[in-house]
């Protein structure tokens, strides 16, 4: 439990590539690059300061999306665990910082994105009694799939809340 978790922003510097594992496993690899900013006195503005660099790895559907989605100087923000990859070389023993990243994303600080849900297989086993074909029927359609937003409107949209740290209870009203 001693995981060195990170959230990085910073733009991607080469193209992702994805590569499969003679496991079958599929990983998407890139390198990203993270630069400071300071408020130079002298010049009353902000300029770059140090660059970070990092390879990011991204293993199965995240590594999918992000070689679908992302390119060489895209924007992003990458939460992952942080460590050290080490490897043998002419010159000796190497290593430089890598992430197995857990959630990658556009960074919407610096432009906008159009998210699209991935396709999910449904594998359910059928239950005692229910025939193995009616059970393997693809589900209906998501009927909240088109909603515009995850909230409910009307008197409904919200049950009773604390009103304040004394554990009182209140309703809260509608939005209208």
């Amino acid at each position: 439990m001693n995981e060195c978790l990170i959230t990085v922003v910073g733009n991607i510097v080469n193209s992702p590539q994805r590569s499969r594992l003679p496991s079958g496993d599929g990983v998407t690899n890139f390198r990203m690059a993270s630069t400071s900013r300071r408020f130079d006195r002298e010049t009353q503005a902000w300029t770059d300061n140090r660059t970070f660099f990092v390879d990011v790895e991204c293993w199965g559907e995240l590594g999918g999306n992000v070689s679908h989605t992302l390119s060489k100087g895209d924007p992003v923000v990458v939460r992952g665990e942080l460590y050290t990859h080490s490897w043998d070389s002419e010159q000796g023993r190497r290593s430089r910082p890598q992430i197995r990243a857990a959630h990658v994303g556009p960074d919407l600080t610096r432009g906008t994105a159009e998210f699209r849900r991935s396709a999910r297989p449904v594998t359910q086993a059928a239950p005692p009694g229910v025939p193995d074909d009616v059970a393997a029927e693809p589900p209906a359609e998501d009927p909240w799939a088109d909603r515009p937003t995850d909230y409910i409107e009307g008197e409904a949209a919200f049950s009773e809340v604390d009103s304040d740290l004394t554990g009182d209870r209140a309703a809260v009203p509608a939005l209208t």
